[in-house]
């Protein structure tokens, strides 16, 4: 399997599995969000994986972003949705099946009023360095 979908499939289930998470967005943990989504939620957004293999070893650095959207006014909830994934995303002790984990970070958090004007939407930006 393709490191970058283990990491995904690590990544939702550390998610789906926080209580704290849970009661801020339920089970709204989306890999594209329905049509008819309610808020707040969390997707997944871009992703990307490059090599970062060593002369004995051959490994990915992968890269993706979560996306927190809320309807709430002011941006008190997006932030600390966002901060309930850096708690539990960065340095996480993931398990993936056929790769080893080295590290995974958060590198970057935003929150901005969406172009439609009432929606806050949150942008987290996390990197990992798997090895085979």
């Amino acid at each position: 399997m393709i490191a970058g979908l283990e990491l995904q499939a690590a990544v939702v289930a550390r998610l789906a599995a926080d209580a704290d998470l849970a009661a801020l967005v339920g089970d709204r943990i989306h890999d594209g969000a329905p049509r008819a989504t309610a808020f707040p939620s969390v997707t997944l957004g871009a992703s990307g994986q490059a090599d970062w293999s060593s002369d004995n070893e051959p490994g990915g650095d992968i890269r993706f972003d979560l996306h927190v959207w809320s309807r709430e006014i002011g941006k008190r909830e997006a932030w600390t949705i966002i901060g309930h994934l850096m708690r539990l995303l960065h340095d996480a002790p993931l398990v993936l099946g056929d790769h080893a984990l080295v590290l995974v970070r958060v590198t970057y958090a935003e929150v901005r009023l969406d172009p439609d004007g009432i929606t806050e939407h949150g942008v987290l930006r996390v990197a990992a360095l798997v090895e085979d």
